[in-house]
């Protein structure tokens, strides 16, 4: 241990800074309307904030609940003040977020408030409760079996590293600074979203067509909508050859490997935001990859899952090494015959809401859901020409480039916030 620091229960931090349990440097902590008063719930007046509304980068105004001026007078002591940290206390417990002058007055339902005395920032105490430090005690304290929780005493129990008031102001200025950033990241990549689920619609249809392409002058109607003369429907069966494994051909779990050298074995869970999470793909054994040549997957193959989460998709850009994939059961292939689509065309059709409202419409089964290779092959798939197809593929792709640059640098600035809390939240780098 360097000098100047001590070890405590929080860990190693500056001599000068001090550790106490949340009760002692707070004024109260408290738990909001633990019973959710369902019969006070109106149309508008008070908000009333939910574990939902809860976020480390702070109050989310979404999907609020309302309750009644009355109700709300009546409920005075689940009404925050200005300053008062609220915290996650079923579910997912521990998320904390403070409360500023435009949430003063609304109500709490099954929240933590605490509400700090001089001793301790607001900022700094919501920031400690978010950090790998307050988490920690969290998951240590939390209680429930099927649906955890962090009560008032866990909470009155807390440790919290107390470093002077105002060098507690400056680490929290600094890392509101950086979710201010996140914030401003998240708002854009939603916004691009938006954008590119708009223009999806719109190019998908035909309702807006790219340069060198119409417009048309009139459209044809479809029980799906409208689409230009010129663009085509025809069945997916017709257009596109539809695989899947034979059940499992005897294939079991044990078979599967952790071997590089061996074939990838692709399955749904391997999906995330419309990329194959390699690195934790399982591998099977060459014989198994041979055996059914027709999911041996390819560059530019179109990926579906049809059980389960049904409609989940995959566009394949690349197979790393081995260069060589098979699917398991629970998933189709799709490929064009006689090059009547572009593929990555395909990937975006059937990521719209028109073919959703086709599963929704065609799938089978109770508790676990499914869709026949026969429903998908009905699906009314829309066909500009080739050339159109490409063109309008290439513009979606370039905005899901732009949107991979945002998330990425999202994640990075994430990141730098960890490591700076990690410095900051334990005196190694000091700010005063």
């Amino acid at each position: 241990m360097k000098p100047g620091y001590k070890k405590t229960e929080v860990g190693v931090i500056p001599l000068e800074w001090e550790t106490k349990a949340c009760s002692e440097v707070s004024e109260r902590i408290m738990v909001g309307i633990v019973i959710r008063p369902t019969q006070y719930y109106v149309n508008n007046g008070v908000p009333a904030f939910r574990s939902a509304n809860i976020r480390e980068d702070g109050i989310n105004d979404l999907d609020l609940v309302f309750i009644s001026e009355e109700s709300n007078a009546v409920l005075v002591k689940s009404q925050t003040r200005t300053g008062d940290v609220l915290t996650v206390r079923t579910g997912y417990p521990g998320t904390s977020a403070v409360v500023h002058s435009r949430h003063e007055g609304c109500n709490c339902i099954d929240i933590l408030i605490t509400r700090p005395s001089k001793k301790l920032d607001s900022e700094w105490l919501a920031i400690w409760i978010n950090s790998p430090f307050g988490k920690e005690q969290v998951l240590r304290n939390q209680g429930g079996l099927a649906q955890k929780h962090f009560n008032v005493g866990d909470m009155r129990n807390l440790i919290v590293a107390l470093p002077p008031l105002p060098e507690q102001h400056a680490i929290a200025e600094v890392l509101f600074d950086v979710d201010g950033l996140l914030g401003e990241l998240d708002h854009l990549i939603t916004k691009k979203r938006d954008i590119k689920h708009a223009t999806m619609q719109q190019l998908l249809t035909g309702q807006t067509r790219l340069p060198g392409f119409g417009p048309t002058a009139s459209f044809k109607k479809y029980s799906f909508g409208s689409i230009p003369d010129d663009w085509d429907v025809k069945p997916l069966k017709s257009v596109s050859t539809m695989n899947g494994r034979i059940g499992w051909q005897g294939l079991k779990q044990e078979e599967f490997t952790l071997s590089p050298n061996d074939p990838f074995l692709i399955t749904g869970m391997n999906f995330k935001d419309g990329k194959i999470r390699w690195d934790e793909v399982y591998h099977i054994p060459e014989k198994r990859y041979v055996e059914a040549a027709p999911i041996q997957l390819q560059p530019n193959d179109v990926l579906m899952t049809k059980d389960g989460t049904i409609g989940k998709l995959l566009y394949v850009e690349y197979i790393p090494h081995p260069g060589r994939a098979s699917l398991n059961s629970h998933l189709l292939v799709f490929r064009p015959i006689a090059g009547q689509y572009n593929p990555k065309f395909l990937f975006y059709q059937l990521s719209s809401p028109t073919f959703s409202q086709h599963i929704e419409l065609h799938k089978s089964g109770t508790t676990f859901f499914g869709l026949s290779q026969t429903a998908t092959g009905k699906y009314p798939t829309i066909l500009p020409s080739v050339p159109e197809q490409t063109a309008i593929a290439e513009v979606l792709t370039e905005m899901d480039a732009e949107l991979v640059v945002l998330e990425q640098r999202r994640e990075k600035t994430r990141a730098l916030k960890q490591a700076m809390m990690q410095e900051l939240l334990t005196g190694r780098t000091r700010l005063l």
